[in-house]
């Protein structure tokens, strides 16, 4: 039950919201000088649902400090939105759990690392009532590994390197030692780890590169990744016999034909495409 005491002390200020001002002294901070104060309501129901979800969220036990959790977020680029949601990431499952509460923060760029790293207040400029502050993991500070030895003693650190530096320019040098570091790696552990990088590379121009590595150094595995890879090999081999007997019985191959034999990733239809290359007299033909 909320005692008179309990009203007393905070209804006061709903009376005389000015009141903050005059205990500034007080309270030892230098404020502006007042422009207007009102009262707010003091519902902080949400009245609809609000979907917040963290990118991972982790309980970690230690020997002598206890438990406490991690929240890890992958941030690709700045976004001024999170100045508001990972606060309340790390005040919400404070309040929940009675934990500790950490946040990480994944970078693959210096300047969204910089702009994750700065600390996050909430409150006036000269006196924050919550700060939080992200610790980050980029290119400016997680190794470059570059020793396959170096990579084997932690292949999820190696990983993890692998996809923070991206854009480096060495990242051929990268993705080659991790190749053979996965090499003599139980597959198991090693085919969610190519996946990952495969991943975490996206769509640069490295990414081409760890395909081809993965269909070289790591050809025996059988991860999606190594089975796309082996499909588009037959697509390829199917599509250039299509082709050359289209070609060696002398049919005159139009560019459309070219074009759609080329683009087609369906080894299963290549291979029907190319049985009736054998017996058709126009090149289309092979479409019906």
């Amino acid at each position: 039950m909320v005692s008179a005491p309990h009203e007393a002390m905070h209804r006061i200020f709903q009376e005389h919201p000015d009141l903050f001002f005059r205990l500034s002294e007080v309270l030892g901070i230098d404020l502006p000088p007042l422009a207007s104060a009102e009262s707010v309501t003091v519902d902080l129901t949400e009245t609809e649902p609000l979907e917040r979800r963290v990118d991972t969220l982790l309980r970690i036990e230690t020997q002598h400090d206890g438990p406490f959790l991690l929240i890890v977020e992958a941030q690709g680029k700045k976004d001024p939105g999170k100045t508001a949601s990972w606060p309340y990431y790390v005040t919400y499952l404070n309040n929940k759990y009675r934990l500790p509460v950490l946040l990480l923060v994944i970078c693959q760029d210096h300047a969204t690392a910089a702009w994750a790293a700065r600390p996050i207040t909430i409150g006036l400029p000269r006196w924050p009532a919550v700060t939080a502050r992200p610790l980050v993991a980029g290119p400016h500070n997680v190794p470059v590994i570059t020793n396959v030895a170096e990579a084997r003693k932690d292949l999820a650190l190696a990983t993890l390197a692998a996809i923070t530096h991206a854009d480096n320019p060495d990242v051929d040098a990268i993705l080659k030692t991790m190749s053979l570091a996965l090499r003599e790696t139980p597959e198991a552990l090693a085919e969610p780890l190519v996946e990952l990088i495969a991943q975490g590379l996206g769509n640069r121009p490295a990414a081409q590169q760890w395909r081809n590595l993965v269909a070289v150094d790591l050809s025996f595995y059988t991860s999606p990744l190594s089975e796309e890879i082996r499909d588009e090999g037959r697509a390829r081999g199917h599509a250039e016999a299509v082709l050359v007997v289209l070609g060696a019985r002398g049919i005159d191959i139009t560019q459309d034909t070219r074009e759609k034999v080329t683009a087609c990733g369906d080894p299963e239809v290549l291979l029907r495409w190319l049985i009736r290359a054998a017996s058709v007299t126009a090149s289309d033909e092979i479409f019906d």
